[in-house]
């Protein structure tokens, strides 16, 4: 077990709660491996290290080899958004004495799950002057922590009848940011108190100010601000024997550490090494720094300039003649619903790097299917370096799917496989991993990046 690497990914985890926050720490890393901002640099050569940054929201990572870069490059490809909830635009009101903020789920989430967890508030708000504040609330031992109120199980009769999907609406998932006292009251339910009873929203006002007095933040500020709701706390181990990792967001910051980790390791030989960080995929892989944008095309053809001699040609061959791992995770056997899984082609927490030839849904819509030969041509790599790796599905054929931004590499001709960790409670507020899986993973992108 390598524990410097497992502590490093628990760290990452802590830190890395959003993708502004992943992508930060990963550059921060980047330049202590020696890596540039591109836009530093008028030339590249084999040997150099470059980054380039989308918003600080994706980014790639270019370890240049010796080899023309028309030959392709080895591709490690990962999303760092995770399932969340996004605080709206103008997201505080009062109801009752209580202050809510109110939230747009982001991602496939279970709704239920939300209920009742202390959650943290994580993001920027940018203000007129140009000037971005930088929020974190909730994470400290000091701080506040939030929450989302569920029915108590004695008034919940009609809730209990419902479906899981319908029980909980979306508009109900908003937090309690504060409370006011109510008015005292006499036996006729008068109000006896002192307080003015035309005052309005006292307890948001308290609130707001709260926000002004810390953050220099005003209400209107909020609409142009990116708040993300996630669960308070740090990464735990879990078991007795302590093989295990629970935390929020592995999905895909899990493969996204152990890529830009094998990155900084290991050393470009012939041909260019690329760790690619994009946003969006959980809702689509949109907007402009998703990987359906033209973010990386984009970066390629900056890197194709540096290195003299800047055609479109070369940049399609690049693209065209490139192999890529899509870094992504998949679903672990669940021996507690172990119906809902082909056995025989799951993967199993600590069986290592899972190979997942195909995803999508069904009759295999929206699938990347990879090649054999690019498979054949890894386990060869992975065999030869004792990588343990299995090859699987996401569940039975019927029962559902998922996708990766596997199909999005393949349109530019590239071999593409997705390969990453398996995940118990995959989406979930506190995700499963294995930290035999998390150690393989990051042997077997090391390996990839070989590939000549």
């Amino acid at each position: 077990m390598d524990e410097k690497l497992i502590e490093g990914y628990k760290a990452f985890l802590e830190r890395g709660k959003t993708e502004r926050e992943c992508c930060a720490k990963i550059i921060e890393d980047a330049k202590a491996a020696g890596y540039r901002d591109i836009r530093d640099c008028t030339s590249l050569k084999a040997g150099d290290r470059v980054y380039i940054s989308k918003f600080g929201k994706a980014l790639a990572l270019f370890n240049i080899g010796s080899g023309s870069i028309e030959d392709g490059m080895n591709i490690l490809g990962a999303h760092i958004d995770s399932p969340r909830l996004d605080v709206k635009q103008n997201p505080l009101y009062e109801k009752d004495f209580l202050v809510y903020l109110n939230t747009h789920y982001y991602g496939g989430i279970k709704k239920y799950q939300w209920l009742t967890l202390p959650l943290a508030l994580h993001g920027v708000v940018c203000l007129k002057d140009g000037s971005t504040v930088n929020v974190c609330i909730g994470e400290d031992d000091g701080d506040p922590v939030f929450v989302i109120s569920d029915i108590l199980p004695h008034l919940a009769q009609k809730q209990m009848k419902e479906s899981a999907s319908e029980f909980v609406s979306g508009e109900s998932l908003d937090l309690i940011l504060g409370s006011e006292l109510p008015p005292k009251q006499d036996g006729t339910g008068e109000d006896t108190s002192n307080d003015k009873k035309d005052e309005k929203d006292k307890a948001k006002k308290a609130v707001l100010k709260i926000f002004k007095d810390k953050y220099g933040i005003e209400e209107a500020d909020f609409g142009s601000a990116e708040l993300e709701v996630v669960p308070a706390g740090k990464p735990r181990d879990l078991g007795m024997d302590r093989s295990l990792i629970l935390a929020y967001g592995q999905d895909d910051r899990s493969c996204a550490y152990t890529s830009a980790a094998a990155m900084f390791a290991a050393e470009a030989g012939v041909r260019t090494n690329c760790c690619l960080c994009v946003d969006k995929e959980e809702i689509g892989s949109v907007g402009a720094t998703g990987m359906g944008s033209h973010f990386f095309e984009n970066a390629v053809a900056e890197l194709v300039a540096r290195l003299g001699d800047y055609s479109e040609l070369s940049v399609r061959r690049c693209l065209d003649n490139s192999y890529m791992l899509s870094s992504d995770v998949n679903a672990a056997y669940d021996p507690q619903n172990g119906d809902l899984y082909d056995r025989d082609n799951s993967s199993f927490l600590g069986g290592g790097i899972v190979f997942n030839k195909y995803t999508g849904s069904r009759g295999k819509y929206s699938a990347s299917d990879a090649m054999p030969e690019f498979i054949a041509k890894l386990r060869a790599v992975l065999d030869g370096g004792a990588v343990r790796y299995q090859m699987a599905e996401l569940g039975k054929v019927d029962q559902g799917g998922g996708g990766t931004i596997a199909y999005l590499a393949a349109k530019y001709g590239m071999y593409v496989l997705d390969a990453g960790v398996a995940v118990l409670s995959m989406h979930a507020p506190w995700e499963i991993t294995s930290k035999e899986d998390i150690c393989q993973a990051y042997q077997a992108y090391k390996a990839f990046l070989s590939l000549k």
